[in-house]
């Protein structure tokens, strides 16, 4: 690829976005970036300096000066942290702070791909290539469930389900940069279909469709 090439990826919570994306990145020679772990990492640093998650204002200061290296701390993969990047990612002034951050990801040579919620709509609306990756609550609760019960937690499936599906609810919902396909989004749906087919299919629609 000799211009700059950009893939955006978006999707709900365990519909294999980020597997995906990895797997397209180290195809292509991309740099990857999964734009959760920027929320995950807001809401690390302020619930270790005990500062309330709705503090927009607090949220906002740590955005700007967000230190990159906790998107690497095991702990922003933790229920907890993602329950907190919920409330993080609802915020407008946070938002807008960590999209100046993942554009200029975009921008890096030879190109990127980056995974979110908004990549397609809202960061990169210009992306050569938006893929829409989704699968049914059940069958993302069921991968989240199996991933949770390795990690030793005590969480039932059913219970996994009910998070899954209200956290979709407050992605599609929120006021600012909901959850939703860009309409030239490619849609894939993973609910049946093994990581290594998603991932060939993936590659079907980049070939077919970049320039």
């Amino acid at each position: 690829m000799s211009k700059i090439f950009v893939l955006a990826i978006d999707g709900p919570a365990a519909s294999g976005k980020g597997t995906i994306g990895r797997m397209l990145a180290e195809k292509y020679g991309l740099d990857y970036l999964d734009t959760g772990s920027l929320y995950r990492a807001v809401a690390l640093q302020m619930l270790r300096a005990q500062v309330p998650l709705d503090s927009e204002s607090s949220a906002e200061a740590i955005a700007k000066s967000l230190d990159l290296d906790l998107t690497s701390d095991p702990e922003i993969r933790s229920s907890r942290l993602a329950e907190a990047a919920a409330t993080i990612a609802a915020l407008p002034k946070v938002r807008a702070q960590l999209k100046v951050i993942q554009r200029q990801f975009a921008q890096r040579h030879p190109g990127a791909v980056l995974d979110g919620r908004d990549i397609g709509t809202v960061v990169c609306p210009d992306a050569d290539i938006k893929l829409y990756v989704t699968a049914s609550p059940e069958i993302r609760a069921k991968r989240r469930f199996l991933e949770l019960q390795a990690a030793g937690s005590p969480l039932s499936e059913a219970e996994v389900l009910a998070d899954v599906m209200a956290r979709d609810k407050r992605d599609t919902e929120r006021a600012t940069s909901p959850l939703k396909p860009a309409e030239d989004a490619h849609l894939l749906d993973t609910s049946n279909l093994s990581i290594e087919t998603a991932f060939g299919s993936a590659v079907d629609i980049i070939e077919t469709h970049r320039g």
